[in-house]
């Protein structure tokens, strides 16, 4: 019986080492960003344009002030497989 259980749990421990080297993929990664940035209520970032590719994401468009220009480029970085962000967003005239 303890041999079963050890024979279990190296299984286990194997399966979750596998599961943390497996990235997450682009894709995924621009789906995540472009829910946390449409449904933050500072982003407001439904309509900036969100590329990645081998784990950086690039932000572009027009930010309507520089707080939300910060609060997407956080956001964008708390995304799961995230290795870098380059926010490239612009602030409209007269925004803050």
């Amino acid at each position: 019986m303890a041999k079963l259980f050890a024979i279990l749990i190296s299984l286990i421990l194997c399966a979750a080492c596998l599961a943390a080297d497996k990235q997450t993929s682009d894709d995924v990664i621009y789906d995540q960003v472009r829910i946390k940035l449409s449904g933050d209520a500072v982003a407001k970032g439904g309509g900036f344009n969100v590329d990645v590719k081998q784990g950086v994401v690039t932000i572009t468009g027009v930010a309507e002030t520089e707080r939300q220009k910060d609060r997407a480029g956080k956001l964008a970085k708390k995304v799961n497989g995230v290795k870098q962000v380059v926010n490239n967003l612009t602030v409209a005239k007269g925004g803050k």
